[in-house]
């Protein structure tokens, strides 16, 4: 099976933006410019860990700037070069038993999920991949006088992240110069003779070097306040596995449903989908596809997260109440509330989860089924 590791290359000093902290640690868009590409990519339900290769000396920016959720981050020492922190995280990759990677320059905040889908879509033909987009300027030479034009029509503006089988990529570093250095990955697996295949980046992706880029990221993003519900019901029989809140709890019953029928987390799912207007958990996940047949309920949560952080969004708190007679889930609240946190990456004091019962009236009075209802608060730039 491929296991897919990502790596955030935020090892640079960031000396062009100006100030006196490292871009890659300012904030934009109301959080520090790494916290954005690494939510995304926690999120993305394809990405298995998330690496950041950070400059020696730089742990406790990258403390400040995700909080308690730095604690949970894997970590990896950068180097002199873009290529030597590469190379340092494609080590930490490796000993995740990672299969395929995907390199993204912290720079780049605002990560589509759609990009990387679409990138690791194209691993399944070529050693890498890159997200381009077209050169939409006229291009010419010149010095002091215009020279001559450049014809634009086979350039493209190379992005990332850049999706590639860890083998090439290791292969194509320990073949590359020590007196040469790389720009990017991608022309260094194709140095080697890979295959790079190109595939449609996003504007989204531009990279924020020069103070002026960041005024402009700040301009297009300015965040609103939403709140959506979500509300769910399963059926409760004999001989399944009861999963609530993502735990499997012992009960000589279970929830029946398509995926594994955890109730708790569909309600959240669907109240995070309502906060971007982006339908309900059928819309992404229909019953009737049998690819979801016993699926992890973890992953819909995923989805819509990455959904919401894709529109450059933060989740602020998420608040779920489970309406049952049965079990009690007093002594599973902890580790419910743990493991929301883990899969939406956030704190647990952002995190609530209550129970309640109908004091034996309906359904859930009888014990026939569980029911949860979710509440969730986020904040999502402007349009």
């Amino acid at each position: 099976m491929e296991r897919t590791v990502a790596l955030i290359v935020a090892a640079g000093s960031g000396s062009r933006a100006g100030g006196t902290v490292p871009k890659q640690f300012v904030e934009v868009a109301g959080r520090p410019m790494i916290a954005h590409s690494w939510a995304a990519l926690r999120h993305h339900p394809a990405v298995d860990d998330v690496v950041i290769v950070i400059g020696a000396g730089q742990q406790s920016l990258l403390a400040t700037a995700l909080g308690e959720a730095a604690g949970k981050v894997q970590v990896a020492i950068g180097g002199a070069t873009r290529r030597k922190s590469v190379a340092s995280g494609l080590a930490a990759a490796r000993d995740l038993a990672a299969t395929r990677v995907l390199i993204h320059d912290a720079a780049r905040p605002f990560l589509p999920a759609a990009v990387v889908d679409r990138v690791l879509d194209a691993l399944g033909v070529h050693q890498g991949a890159t997200p381009v987009l077209p050169v939409a300027d006229t291009l010419a030479k010149g010095g002091v006088t215009l020279g001559d034009v450049v014809p634009r029509g086979d350039l493209h503006r190379i992005q990332t992240p850049q999706g590639f089988h860890l083998s090439a990529l290791m292969a194509a570093h320990a073949a590359w110069p020590d007196d040469l250095e790389a720009t990017d990955d991608a022309q260094m697996v194709r140095r080697v003779g890979g295959s790079v295949a190109l595939v449609q980046g996003d504007p989204m992706l531009d990279k924020l070097t020069y103070p002026e880029d960041f005024a402009r990221a700040e301009a297009r993003t300015a965040l609103e306040t939403r709140t959506a519900t979500g509300f769910d019901v399963h059926r409760l029989e004999a001989g399944e596995e009861l999963w609530l809140g993502g735990v499997l709890i012992p009960h000589d019953k279970g929830l029946s449903g398509h995926s594994d029928a955890d109730v708790a987390l569909h309600a959240l799912t669907d109240a995070l989908l309502g906060t971007i207007a982006a339908g309900d958990i059928g819309t992404h996940f229909p019953p009737s596809d049998p690819q979801w047949k016993g699926a992890d309920s973890a992953r819909f949560l995923r989805h819509a997260a990455s959904l919401i952080a894709e529109r450059g969004g933060r989740i602020g708190f998420v608040d779920l109440t489970i309406i049952c007679e049965s079990p009690k889930i007093g002594p599973h609240r902890a580790a419910m509330v743990q493991r929301i946190a883990d899969l939406l990456a956030l704190s647990p004091d952002r995190v609530s989860v209550k129970a309640t019962t109908t004091e034996r009236l309906g359904f859930t009075g009888r014990g026939e089924g569980i029911a949860a209802q979710a509440v969730a608060t986020v904040q999502v730039p402007t349009r």
